[in-house]
């Protein structure tokens, strides 16, 4: 009963759009009857065939398609993709690019603390709160590997959301403003979805990689100016986002934007201020790593408590590792199939074939799942270990007469030991002969001087000779 009347109704919009009333699509139903041209009286057949186009209800697209073979080529156009026979648009066209249905099989953990801040986010962007300034952006950063994304389409997917995506590639361009334009859109997408009365959001992954500086190597062009300037614009005027040279007031419904990131300082410091962007930071505890590991290995037959043994063995690991660490259970699996199959022979199993290939659920041991996860560490050390691009970039790193090509023996430990010329007979540096030494100064000696002539000595006068009394 619901269904016929949902259809009834369906059909009255459709009828209604095309200005069609309902007693014409019921045409074919009828008896019998006479149509009059003014010349001749002619009784039109029920089973008349083009009573169906009475009602234009359907696909122009379609349409042209199913006209194909029915006109000589001769009014058809060009042949093949140019024909007129094909359709111009396809379905795809009319849906967005970014739209993405969640389809994560199985029951997989969800933090109660992340979905209950996801959550409530969602809901305050939809409510109509009074004299309330809601932050239009939820900003989830964290560690690597901490499956901040995983999370947030668990969450959409328990919501019933099928999010507008947009990852970190899409906030550069060779065009400059492109990106910008391109968030502008996605917005307005996710807001045509909400018009039509079912939840949508717009989620931007890795937001800090696209938009943020990652140290002062980083090349700040104008797309990231304005993809910072667009988010803050659109956080102000939620309802108000128009698209680049549109300048009509458009009231449209308000997006939550959800956005994922390791290092969110390294954003615009406006941005993220608290009215725009609500921030939390996602470090998932010991439950929350023992919860993603339950669903990662419970049909495997680990239980509950070599579980938890798991994750206290490697503490300061990811929540991937554990993903990665049930990956290469399957190596050995792997391994026997390409034995069986022959390495000439993988590419007809693999590639174009009707027949799937089906491995049998290998069997998993605590000790096994623990040897594994040794070896993963130990190449987690090896890349921290073997600085090779220290030995590249600081100087040439070639073999010669002294050197190794061999990186387990540049700096390794253990296992041979590195090659190591004698030491050569060291050159002692050059010395300059000491410099002679420049005496102190001295004045030079005052030039001769005749001594002054001395004074006389006083004589008495001489007396007066006494006069001989002849005269």
């Amino acid at each position: 009963m619901a269904f016929a009347l949902q259809t009834t109704f369906s059909t009255a919009l459709v009828a209604k759009a095309n200005n069609v009333s309902l007693s014409s699509r019921s045409a074919v139903a009828k008896p019998a009857f006479k149509v009059t041209n003014g010349s001749k009286t002619c009784m039109m057949s029920k089973f008349d065939k083009w009573a169906g186009h009475l009602a234009n209800d359907s696909d122009d697209q379609q349409d042209i398609a199913r006209g194909r073979g029915m006109v000589d080529e001769l009014f058809q156009g060009g042949h093949g993709m140019q024909g007129t026979a094909n359709a111009i648009m396809t379905s795809s066209d009319y849906t967005s690019q970014g739209l993405k249905n969640i389809t994560i099989d199985g029951d997989y953990y969800i933090s109660p603390a992340f979905l209950d801040k996801f959550t409530v986010h969602i809901v305050k962007n939809y409510l109509d709160l009074p004299k309330l300034k809601v932050p239009l952006i939820l900003g989830i950063w964290g560690g690597k590997g901490q499956g901040k994304t995983f999370q947030v389409e668990l969450a959409f997917k328990k919501l019933g959301i099928s999010p507008i995506v947009m990852s970190a590639g899409e906030l550069e361009s060779g065009n400059a403003g492109e990106p910008a334009k391109l968030i502008r859109q996605r917005y307005r997408e996710a807001s045509d979805i909400i018009k039509k009365g079912k939840m949508c959001a717009l989620f931007i992954n890795d937001l800090d990689a696209g938009a943020g500086r990652m140290g002062g190597s980083t090349q700040y062009t104008v797309n990231n100016q304005m993809v910072n300037a667009t988010l803050m614009n659109i956080a102000d005027n939620p309802t108000n986002v128009q698209l680049p040279g549109s300048y009509k007031e458009d009231t449209i419904p308000r997006v939550p934007i959800i956005c994922t990131g390791n290092d969110f300082s390294t954003l615009y410091a406006p941005l993220i201020r608290d009215g725009r962007m609500e921030k939390f930071y996602w470090n998932p505890s010991r439950e929350d790593r023992i919860g993603v590991a339950t669903g990662i290995f419970k049909d495997d037959g680990i239980s509950g408590d070599q579980i938890a043994q798991i994750v206290d063995t490697f503490p300061g690991q990811s929540i991937d590792f554990f993903g990665a660490l049930r990956a290469r259970v399957y190596d050995d699996a792997v391994r026997e199939f390409i034995e069986a199959t022959g390495i000439e022979g993988l590419s007809k199993k693999l590639v174009n074939t009707r027949e799937k290939v089906d491995f049998p659920k290998p069997t998993m041991s605590i000790n096994e799942l623990l040897n594994y996860g040794q070896s993963l560490v130990n190449e987690q050390d090896n890349v921290k270990r073997v600085q090779l691009a220290d030995a590249y970039l600081d100087g040439a790193e070639l073999a010669g007469s002294g050197g190794t090509s061999m990186p387990e023996n540049q700096g390794a430990t253990g296992g041979a030991p590195a090659y190591q010329a004698p030491a050569p007979t060291p050159v002692p540096a050059y010395q300059a002969p000491p410099p002679t030494p420049v005496p102190a100064y001295e004045a030079p000696a005052p030039a001769y001087e005749a001594p002054a002539p001395a004074a006389p000595a006083y004589e008495a006068p001489a007396q007066p000779q006494e006069v001989s009394s002849f005269w």
